[in-house]
């Protein structure tokens, strides 16, 4: 089953159309120190884009929880990955900190941030802000044609609010649709 098929069953819970690239997968990790991370939590990783590139830089005796709330992409993800620093949860992200037991250095997130409810957004972020150790770092996307809407700004702001500092990269043009990566810095 597709990204794209399950778009179109589900689009409030996939919220996106094409797998996300190579490309902006490389941007979602880079800068980051996941190489000297122990524990890192993906958030909707659906078919496994970020998940393969976070893996890839993750040291041997790291942890990635996947945390998918699509039933079928975490099967999916379950089954297609076989690496023993992976573990594939099928949840939902605003649980994070009860479904993760622990402190995390990093978290990546593929959450379709603008079609969710801005109460649902707020606790999922509230549960990753809980959830990072003091320096911990937070990734997630937005495509460039919506960051002028108000819920991308607005998303925007909740950022700013609950991290010390965040970061817009470049546009990754590689991507369908292009996009751009928000890094954050938790608070010391």
């Amino acid at each position: 089953m597709s990204i794209t098929t399950e778009f179109l069953r589900r689009p409030l819970m996939t919220g996106a159309i094409a797998a996300s690239s190579r490309q902006l997968a490389h941007a979602m990790t880079e800068g980051i120190d996941l190489e000297r991370a122990r524990t890192v939590v993906e958030l909707g990783p659906g078919t496994g884009a970020f998940t393969d590139a976070i893996l890839a830089r993750l040291a041997p005796d790291a942890r990635l929880v996947a945390i998918e709330l699509n039933p079928v992409l975490a099967a999916r993800l379950s089954v297609t990955r076989r690496d023993t620093r992976l573990t594939v949860i099928r949840g939902s992200a605003a649980e994070v900190a009860e479904t993760v037991g622990g402190p995390v250095e990093a978290v990546v997130s593929g959450l379709p941030w603008t079609v969710m409810p801005r109460e649902l957004r707020g606790h999922i972020l509230d549960a990753v802000t809980a959830v990072l150790t003091p320096g911990g770092r937070f990734t997630t996307f937005a495509y460039l044609h919506a960051a002028w809407t108000p819920p991308a700004r607005d998303l925007t702001a909740e950022l700013a609010c609950r991290f010390d500092r965040l970061e817009r990269s470049k546009a990754v043009w590689a991507n369908l649709p292009p996009a751009f990566v928000h890094r954050a810095t938790q608070k010391h």
